[in-house]
């Protein structure tokens, strides 16, 4: 060092130089100097701070080699939700998804003449790593997380800080104070054989494939062990930006890049869905020779506004999509079939296989569905059977290869009896009904009649029970789940509040601290809200969205608990079949049990309250005709006799003659009508729907009004465009709050359009139909005034 140059001096000019070199290294894949040149800086560097304490920075590349081990990870809300995307398999599924973006965004259409309009599209590998997000204030790096369940996720901010491709301090200028950089941290090919040849050598167990490496890699505590691992980040977006960016999702990229982030060097714009077709073609080609594992191709419509135009459907948006490679096959032998106990009692099939590699991953289960599959497939054990990992994830047996089964080939019978508990297995039965008629036959699903008896099953609805979106109780994952059953601490959920610190300090892995967290953890549960516990219970085929209809709509548990499917099927989304499966679990009278335990021992429901207006008066008299699928009744003809009878009791009662005046209600109509009501039990089914819709506030005659505090009960509103103030999302709840519901689509029952930077067919719909429409700032002063 010259002289006349301080130490920190040195430091900073070093600091620059060896952050230029990891620049041109790892983001332009151009290195300028050899790597006994970068050794070299970086041990000068690391023995200047060793000379110089005081002068070490976080930003400095010498600390990405860990700190100290944490006790747990913490928890990071995403301010904006990090979704999954939907698949394609099949080039028809891309097919699919296209017309719908050119559609959603009101594109001309193709016909004889033309392909019609071209959207363009990003097009990146899809790589096999773990989604991360890294959030820079400043420029700094300030926190990494997971994705996890996608609304929240660990705090991985000391392992990312390991990764060394990550910049600490953001490069060049121009960045927003606030930027949130999504990516895939995942382990090169080289790297994950390197790092599996070492734990060989030290009598380790070797990681199945290199997207198993990097998640366990990032997900350790001492983040001494992340920075030994050979792992690399691709942005592939951003989420949360208090900034201007390119209005296009390349060009944010391409500023990611000028900011120091990694960005896939495969990154290309196709034009039109052919040229799209042709990348996942190359893409396929060249897969093989990457230094990394992909599985597919992801594109993205390439104009933000666009983006924002499509929106999002569930939990995936509708302006991107994963197009996933072909799954790779290979042949090896079923060596036997074990069935497996599901949280529903379902008993599984599951195929143990000769063990065989498959898409460079060790496949030695494969799951067989049902026995309805089994059959299809005419497959028995000891056959040699055909591979394949499904989406390159889920492996399973594509077909058996004939003329190689050997002699003593078994055939696969499903067990008499629950391998768990020994209680029986029965035969589900599928019951279809349609017109006033039930169909009975025999399911492809087998299911142990035990219940909560079984282990298996009462393991995974206690599973499901404390899972974080239902009711959160942190610290107890499966393996004290399965301790405390095993033990026959815990019988059914409602045990769990009646658990005691020397039971929980008692078990393995638990010490004073630990059980006492537990405790509190199971404590804060007791006050769930209404939608948490609904989809805690387990209900069969209500999901977290079911079970946020059900609380919002209805209101109260005990509303949802008596609702008769004929008035659940009210509700949007709900068919006959769950609006069934609802009403029968709450029938039964083992799970009235534990509910009513739950609530004795101190769960108490949340946002509990009336009926949503929404529904208030929602009902018609010909809506219940029709719902009651009378054979040859149709809707127009339930209006027609509602409009002709005016009350239900008046249609029961209706002989002939009276029939005969409904006009255009021929013979066969006015028959059936007589022959559905003339059998008792239909005709009380329809006196207790409605005298349940009358009860519950939603029967014809029932008062439509406004609730106080509600003033927007009643009405349609629109989102569209960008809001700067608020995320669509939180507007959303805001105006459900008001009473209002939010529709996707504008149409002349739409009270009003809020119009956002960036709207487009929506609100060109809304000016043709002369609706209401306010921008920003009138809509946040509407709000303001509403809820004063």
């Amino acid at each position: 060092m010259p002289s006349a140059q301080t130490a920190a001096e040195r430091i900073a000019e070093l600091r620059s130089e060896i952050d230029a070199h990891n620049y041109r290294y790892y983001v332009l894949d151009e290195p300028s100097v050899p790597d006994a040149e970068y050794d070299r800086l970086f041990k000068e560097l690391r023995a200047l701070e060793a000379e110089h304490p005081e002068l070490v920075t976080p930003e400095s590349p010498t600390q990405r080699v860990g700190g100290e081990a944490l006790a747990a990870f913490g928890q990071v809300r995403h301010e904006v939700p990090m979704l999954s995307l939907g698949n394609a398999f099949e080039e028809q599924d891309l097919t699919d998804f296209d017309r719908r973006a050119r559609e959603g965004l009101d594109l001309p259409a193709g016909d004889l003449f033309g392909d019609g309009a071209e959207l363009e599209y990003s097009c990146e590998p899809k790589l096999d790593g773990l989604a991360v997000s890294l959030l820079y204030e400043n420029g700094h790096l300030v926190r990494g997380a997971t994705r996890g369940d996608g609304s929240t996720g660990e705090d991985i901010s000391a392992n990312v800080r390991t990764v060394r491709n990550i910049p600490l301090k953001l490069h060049g200028s121009g960045w927003p104070a606030v930027l949130e950089v999504r990516g895939e941290i995942y382990m090169p090919k080289a790297g994950f054989e390197a790092l599996n040849a070492r734990q060989l050598e030290s009598g380790g167990k070797p990681f199945a494939n290199p997207r198993n490496a990097a998640a366990g890699s990032l997900r350790q505590l001492d983040s001494k062990i992340t920075a030994s691992r050979p792992l690399e980040l691709c942005a592939y977006g951003v989420g949360r930006s208090d900034g201007e960016l390119a209005d296009t999702h390349i060009g944010i990229l391409q500023a990611l890049k000028g900011w120091g982030l990694p960005i896939s060097r495969e990154l290309k714009l196709a034009r039109g869905l052919a040229e799209c077709r042709e990348y996942f073609q190359a893409m396929g080609e060249k897969r093989d020779a990457l230094p990394y594992e992909i599985d597919g191709v992801v594109f993205k419509v390439n104009s933000i506004a666009q983006q924002r135009e499509l929106g999002f459907r569930a939990r995936e948006p509708r302006w991107a999509i994963a197009h996933k490679f072909p799954a790779r096959e290979e042949i090896t032998e079923l060596l036997g079939v074990e069935f497996q106990v599901g949280r529903t009692g379902a008993i599984t099939p599951v195929a143990r296989l000769k063990p065989v590699q498959v898409a460079g991953v060790t496949v030695s289960n494969a799951t067989l569905h049902n026995m309805d599959e089994v059959a299809r497939l005419g497959v028995m054990i000891g056959d040699t059977v055909i591979v394949r990992r499904a989406g390159d994830v889920i492996p399973q047996i594509l077909g058996i290869i004939a003329e190689r089964r050997p002699a003593d080939a078994r055939a696969v019978a499903v067990p008499e009896s629950c391998p768990v508990c020994g209680s029986a297995v029965e035969r589900t039965q599928l019951i279809k009904r349609s017109k006033g008629r039930e169909t009975v036959s025999e399911g492809s699903i087998y299911r142990c009649v035990g219940r909560l008896a079984c282990q298996a099953q009462l393991k995974q609805a206690i599973i499901h029970f404390v899972s974080r979106r239902a009711m959160d109780i942190d610290g107890l994952g499966d393996k004290i789940v399965e301790q405390l059953v095993d033990k026959e601490l815990i019988r059914s959920p409602a045990d769990l509040y009646c658990l005691t610190f020397e039971q929980v300090v008692a078990l393995e892995g638990f010490a004073e601290v630990s059980s006492r967290n537990l405790l509190k953890s199971i404590e804060a549960s007791r006050t769930p809200t209404l939608a948490r516990f609904i989809y805690a219970l387990g209900i069969p085929d209500v999901g977290e969205e079911t079970a946020k209809l059900l609380a919002r709509a209805l209101g109260s548990l005990e509303r949802v608990a008596r609702a008769l499917p004929d008035v659940l099927v009210y509700l949007p989304d709900v068919g006959l079949e769950v609006a069934h499966e609802i009403h029968s679990f709450f029938q039964d009278a083992h799970n009235q049990q534990v509910i009513e335990q739950l609530l004795k021992r101190g769960v108490q429901l949340q946002e509990e309250g009336d009926i949503h207006p929404e529904f208030a008066a929602c009902a018609t008299l010909a809506g219940l005709i029709d719902k009651l699928d009378i054979p040859f009744i149709a809707r127009t003809g339930a209006q027609r006799l509602a409009d002709r009878f005016g009350s239900l009791e008046a249609i029961i009662g209706a002989d002939w003659l009276d029939l005969r005046q409904v006009e255009r209600l021929n013979e066969k109509a006015a028959r059936a009508l007589r022959d559905y009501f003339d059998v008792p039990e239909n005709a009380q089914r329809a006196r207790d729907v409605e005298a349940q819709l009358r009860d519950f506030g939603m029967h014809w005659q029932s008062e439509r009004k406004s609730v106080e505090g509600l003033p927007l009960a009643g009405q349609t509103w629109v989102l569209t465009g960008t809001l700067e103030a608020m995320s669509r999302d939180e507007a959303k709840v805001q105006l459900e709050a008001l009473g209002a519901k939010v529709s996707g689509s504008v149409s002349a029952r739409t009270s009003c359009v809020v119009a956002g930077p960036g709207a487009g067919s929506k609100l060109a719909k809304a000016n043709e139909l002369g609706l209401k429409v306010l921008d920003e700032p009138a809509f946040l002063e509407q709000l303001a005034k509403l809820q004063a």
